[in-house]
């Protein structure tokens, strides 16, 4: 029987301690999860690593789509290079070329600068041309897992793919599945596909403390509210982990 574990995303360090303390198996550290996600700040990162749990953290340029410019691509290679030197458990990243296939230039500069320390290759995987041929780049190039919602809207109506993933990986590289993960679907994501690990925000909305408000100011998008934020439960965490325990891989 294959071990489970839930990889929470978390965008603030309140994630991170709810994360641990729902008895996740680890974090990918990111901000911007609006977004999709960006690169966090080392000090974040650094705070992050106190906590008592393996953290992977995400590196990202920008929102869009993953064709990144020669400046992009190098300011990623030094981001990658900086956390791996921090001791992280892993770094997050990928890239595409323009006609939908691994950037492999890219990913094999990446692979070098993060020698030593897992890699994760993320849900760019879910826009790639040829997901069975791409695994095969990946695992050829040393990253240790990937995330993919098997190319579908979520990782539920993904699994099919994701099947044919896990069966072709033959353990040679970890499928996680992510993409609208919770304590509904879980279960039954794992036991259609075979995967034995789950990518999962498990959050919930929090009311600001502010007492002094001023109305009609967004600090983002047009008439949203920033006296309300979304963040890590742990009692989701803990939720999910046990629906997790109860499949047999």
């Amino acid at each position: 029987m294959t071990d489970t574990v839930l990889e929470v995303c978390c965008g603030d360090l309140g994630s991170v301690a709810a994360a641990a303390e729902g008895g996740a198996g680890r974090v990918e550290l990111c901000v911007g999860l609006g977004e999709g996600g960006f690169t966090p700040s080392a000090a974040m990162v650094e705070a992050a690593m106190r906590h008592n749990i393996k953290v992977n953290v995400l590196v990202r340029a920008r929102s869009g789509d993953f064709l990144y410019s020669d400046d992009e691509k190098a300011m990623m290679l030094r981001d990658a290079e900086m956390l791996c030197s921090m001791g992280v458990n892993a770094v997050v990243c990928g890239a595409l070329l323009a006609d939908g296939n691994i950037d492999t230039d890219f990913c094999r500069a990446l692979a070098d600068v993060c020698r030593g320390t897992e890699l994760t290759f993320h849900r760019a995987f879910d826009v790639c041309h040829d997901p069975l041929q791409a695994m095969e780049q990946l695992i050829e190039l040393g990253f240790t897992r990937i995330l993919t919602s098997g190319q579908a809207a979520s990782a539920l109506d993904g699994t099919d793919l994701l099947r044919r993933l896990v069966e072709q990986s033959r353990g040679r590289i970890t499928i996680l599945a992510g993409g609208g993960v919770n304590l509904q679907n879980a279960a039954m994501i794992m036991s259609r596909s075979g995967v034995g690990e789950l990518h999962a925000s498990a959050r919930m909305q929090v009311k600001s403390l502010m007492q002094y408000r001023v109305d009609g100011v967004s600090m983002g998008a047009p008439e949203s509210d920033e006296y309300i934020r979304a963040t890590t439960s742990a009692a989701v965490v803990r939720d999910i982990v046990n629906a997790m325990k109860t499949v047999k891989i």
